[in-house]
Order: structure tokens, then C-alpha cells, then sequence
């Protein structure tokens, strides 16, 4: 089982002038450690209240991607995930392949329909109804994996209109990079998953007995599109560090493993000290390795 670390807050101890120094130190910790994948999510305001107030600290997820890659040479990147109302499909082609580029072949492209109405709304991004924003992720999937195959024919879809979609530099991952989606909606989001990527990603706190339901339809459209369920990784997040006995967080990995899940992704409270993320990479990641 591969293990990630997630930073989904940036509000730390020295305020906006230390974030640099302090994301520094995680993605130091997370790649010393030996962990996968560094995510960010892709959000302009904090999730109110989930974690805090909506006027917290919030990069975009792009440029601190970037920031990332020049100052580790392994881990891997991406968000977790890019709500697809944010950019155009041309434009985010064309910022996950930067990333690849300047990362040497290491970005993740983190994707889903989108659901904070409150910053699109907030920042003037627009905020289509539900059944169109899954109808935009469909397209924008097709015309990044058109772009990536270096297919510059014209795109005509019901949202996007791509008269020339060039894309140079092309990526360095080969043959793409990894596409992962996020959701968990049986109709729609599983059966793009099944369709499109090379990954999924839930959320552990939906509990075993909903998780394995998903991963069950998900096979199911897999079985209905003849795609081989195998192929796709099953990752899972929610998973909380804040200072437990470590077993209990491997215990609630070994469960995730032996439902089907390949790749566990740590939100990890004071993740900005890095002594938390070397302590798991020290105790946690090998026994993950065992599953």
C-alpha cells in the first residue's frame, strides 16, 4: 500500500510570511520520508467550516505545485482535486503539463465536478449547475487526453470549443501523466473513473461497509465498459494523524487494504514541524508496505 501526505491548511505559527519556509519543511519531511504523492487541494478559500474560517490562508494549488517541484527532486504531485469550473480544459492542460515538465516527470492531474459554490461565487468563477459542471469534467478529460497525445485536431464540445489545441512542450510522463478522480457519485463520477482515469479517490470516514459499496459499482462499470478494474488505484483520504498510537492508524490502513484500497493518503495535524511525517514514514510506512 503506497501512503501521501495531503496539506489542506496553511494557516501555521509566523503567519502569510512563514507559509514558504514551513511548506518548505513538509515537502523536505514528506520526500525524506519516502511518501508517494504531495497533494494540495485546489481551493481559493478555506473549507468553512470544515477545517476553518473561509478567510484562512489558501494557495493556489498551481503555483505552489510548481514551487514544490523546484524544491524536491522525488515525490510526486498534485491536487486533490482541481474543481474542473476553475480554468478552461485548454488552460489546465496546459498547467498540468508545466508541472510535468518542471517536476522531470512527476504531476498527478487531480480532477472532479467541483462543489464550493461559496469562492466561485466569492471570486466570480463560474458556478454551472451540477448536471453541467459533470458535463464539462467529461469534456475537459477528453480534450486533456487529446492534448496529451498530441492530436491537434479541433475539439467541438457542448462547452468547449478548441480550434487548435497545441501542446508544447509535451508531457514528460509517459504515456500520460496519472489521471486520477475524485467523488464519490455512482452514476457519474465512477462510471469517468472506470472510462478515464487511472485513479479513484474516497474518503475513509464513509466507513467500510458504504466504501466497499463503491468499489463494488465501480467495478461494475468497469465490467460494463470492459476496462479491467486491476488498472485503476484505489486511493483514500481522510485519513488523520494528530498524535494517536500509530497503530491505530495501521490498523485502519490494514482495513482499507484488505477492502481493495492501494494508496492512503495522511492529512497530518502540525504537518508544518515535519517531525509528525518523518515519525510516520518511520512507523507507518513500512508496515503499509507489508499489505
Amino acid at each position: 500500500m503506497k501512503a501521501s501526505i495531503q496539506v489542506a491548511n496553511f494557516t501555521w505559527p509566523g503567519g502569510d510570511s512563514a507559509i514558504a519556509s514551513h511548506l518548505r519543511t513538509i515537502a523536505e519531511a514528506s520526500e525524506e520520508a519516502g511518501f508517494d504523492t504531495l497533494w494540495v487541494m485546489d481551493h481559493f478559500f478555506q473549507l468553512e467550516p470544515m477545517i476553518g474560517p473561509a478567510d484562512n490562508a489558501m494557495l493556489e494549488g498551481y503555483s505552489t505545485l510548481t514551487y514544490l517541484a523546484g524544491i524536491t527532486e522525488r515525490i510526486r504531485l498534485g491536487t486533490l482535486v482541481t474543481g474542473v469550473q476553475y480554468r478552461t480544459a485548454g488552460y489546465l492542460a496546459k498547467a498540468v503539463t508545466t508541472l510535468d515538465v518542471l517536476s522531470e516527470g512527476r504531476a498527478w492531474l487531480g480532477i472532479g465536478a467541483g462543489w464550493y459554490d461559496r469562492e466561485s461565487h466569492g471570486l466570480g468563477f463560474p458556478f454551472p449547475s451540477t448536471s453541467e459542471r459533470f458535463e464539462r469534467l467529461e469534456e475537459a478529460i477528453q480534450i486533456i487526453l487529446q492534448m496529451w497525445s498530441g492530436d491537434r485536431s479541433p475539439y467541438q464540445g457542448q462547452h468547449y470549443q478548441l480550434s487548435e489545441p497545441i501542446n508544447s512542450p509535451q508531457v514528460i510522463t509517459q504515456p500520460t501523466p496519472p489521471i486520477l478522480i475524485g467523488g464519490s457519485g455512482e452514476k457519474k463520477t465512477l462510471r469517468m473513473v472506470a472510462q478515464y482515469a487511472d485513479a479513484c479517490n474516497l474518503f475513509a470516514w464513509g466507513g467500510p461497509e458504504e466504501l466497499n459499496h463503491k468499489l463494488d459499482v465501480l467495478k461494475g462499470h468497469c465490467d460494463a465498459l470492459g476496462r479491467d478494474y486491476s488498472e485503476i488505484s484505489k486511493t483514500v483520504g481522510g485519513l488523520v494523524y494528530s498524535g494517536q498510537p500509530v497503530s491505530e492508524l495501521v490498523t485502519q490502513a490494514k482495513t482499507l487494504s484488505d477492502l481493495g484500497f492501494d494508496h492512503a493518503i495522511f492529512n497530518v495535524t502540525n504537518d508544518f514541524e515535519g517531525t509528525s511525517i518523518a515519525m510516520l514514514g518511520d512507523e507507518v510506512l513500512p508496515a503499509l508496505a507489508e499489505f
